[in-house]
């Protein structure tokens, strides 16, 4: 019904947020593993049930067990016998150990009965196939009459039903989890996002027994750290994206707002009765984790990250749209020297803007003995991203720049040898490898020469010019005599 998410906060890939990361990888692995592992297993043991006699000896007494104790789970198991869906629906009986016991006991099946042994050999066999359980196990369960097992608050957030559910839940777990790592550091953001399960296990728990079902799921958790984000960041304007019902737009807005705003959307789809959703889970994760994040202020134990300089969230939005508003109106008027000094405030607000990079070098390309022509390719040299428009752009600069910049070109050996890598995913080698000799000859390389060096001959080695790769190999076994690149160049003697 209401989700917002950061738009202007991106991880520092220089800083990664590597307790994230683990996370991420915990969850991805649990369910990829174990969990897929007793699904198949149950594919396999269904396969064998459905062709048996043993869903027309047992299903009719297991559906009469469910009406008679009044289980809130008739309704699904009903739909579940009526489409022969037998996977779920074995599952929801094995879960059910009163019936179970019975069943095994043979007061279901009794001795008299004409097809006992057939029952007996059959249902043998599909004990033999049923795997061990681990979701049911480690999963919350809000069946009547189930044991208090507290533990199941945390492990229940590393188990999921779906490869959608998995997924979704890690995208919001990076988008808000690596500020907050940031801003606590790795042992207290450990520790705040598994009280944060506990928190929402809590509160599901509370809210959710007797209803019957298992509760599994990262959510819970992700929500602990939303509500650490809206505290953390509390009346910094934010832009977000935001959906509500059908409409869906941008906004910026202070991230504290959207605390309440997510409480009463999970309060309100809680009492329109969904299901499904663990709504009271997601309420118990924010409210969790707003406490945590103000205990934590309080002490004094919170390192705000910085706006990000990536975007309109670095400076203030009006002043960069007026600013971009000024330069073009300018232009018009031919008034080429103040429109770019607008560009200038405009790269100034958003110096990782490609587009308005570009436009303020196209600009200054007329006056390529101004600072402003030599400052514009600086920036776009040092544009962070990696993808294939962004390398070609660099590139593209680069060449216009040597043949423009007046009185002289002004590289420096750091630019230079991000270039270099930029050049060799591109695979502009030439240009690569031209660097490279340059910053071999100055007196004062970079101290990231050795990887600039590394990642050309990987990639010329990549690319299948094994010749012209092993040429850096005695250059890099005298800046670098560990790197891993000499021995795959070795390899390819």
């Amino acid at each position: 019904m209401f989700l917002a998410i950061p738009l202007e906060s991106r991880p520092s890939w220089r800083r990664p947020p590597w307790l994230v990361l683990l996370l991420i990888a915990i969850n991805v692995l649990v369910y990829w593993g174990p969990q897929r592992a007793q699904e198949r297993g149950q594919q396999r043991a269904a396969a064998y049930y459905a062709q048996s006699a043993l869903p027309a000896l047992e299903l009719p007494a297991f559906m009469q067990w469910l009406q008679d104790t009044a289980s809130p789970q008739l309704p699904v198991a009903r739909q579940m016998y009526q489409h022969q869906a037998y996977q779920p629906l074995l599952v929801l009986m094995h879960r059910a150990e009163p019936f179970m016991a019975r069943l095994r006991a043979g007061h279901v099946i009794e001795a008299q009965d004409a097809r006992h042994a057939q029952w007996q050999s059959e249902r043998a066999r599909l004990d033999a196939l049923w795997p061990a359980p681990f979701t049911e196990r480690w999963a919350m369960n809000f069946d009547p009459g189930a044991p208090w097992r507290p533990v199941t608050w945390l492990t229940a957030a590393f188990l999921h039903g779906s490869a959608g559910h998995l997924l979704g839940n890690m995208v919001f777990l990076l988008l808000f989890g690596f500020s907050v790592e940031l801003a606590l550091g790795r042992a207290v953001f450990l520790l705040f996002y598994l009280l944060g399960a506990l928190g929402a296990g809590a509160m599901a728990a509370w809210a959710y027994a007797g209803s019957g079902g298992l509760g599994l799921g990262a959510s819970g958790a992700v929500s602990a750290l939303m509500g650490m984000y809206a505290v953390m960041y509390r009346l910094r304007r934010i832009r977000f994206f935001y959906q509500f019902v059908f409409y869906f737009n941008t906004v910026r807005a202070p991230a504290l707002i959207l605390l309440p705003a997510w409480v009463a959307t999970e309060l309100l789809q809680h009492w329109l009765g969904g299901r499904g959703v663990a709504y009271m889970a997601h309420l118990g994760g924010l409210l969790t984790g707003a406490l945590l994040m103000g205990l934590a202020l309080a002490a004094g134990r919170v390192r705000l990250p910085r706006p990000s300089p990536s975007g309109a969230g670095g400076a203030d939005e009006s002043r960069y749209t007026a600013a971009v508003a000024r330069a073009k109106r300018l232009i018009s008027e031919m008034r080429f020297g103040e429109a770019s000094a607008a560009w200038r405030e405009a790269a100034r607000l958003r110096p990782h803007d490609e587009t308005t990079l570009r436009a303020w070098f196209a600009l200054t390309r007329h006056q390529p003995a101004s600072d402003d022509f030599h400052r514009a390719a600086h920036l776009i040299f040092r544009l962070p991203g990696q993808g294939l428009p962004t390398l070609a752009l660099k590139h593209e600069t680069y060449r216009r720049y040597l043949d423009l910049a007046r009185p002289a070109v002004r590289l420096q050996a750091h630019d230079m040898s991000r270039l270099v890598r930029a050049f060799a995913r591109l695979g502009e080698f030439d240009d690569a490898e031209r660097l490279c000799r340059l910053l071999l000859k100055r007196p004062d390389p970079p101290p990231d020469l050795a990887a600039s060096v590394s990642a050309l001959a990987m990639q010329l080695l990549h690319s299948g010019q094994r010749i012209r790769a092993r040429a850096w190999l005695p250059v890099l076994e005298r800046l670098a005599p560990d790197d891993a690149a000499i021995r795959a160049l070795s390899v390819h003697a």
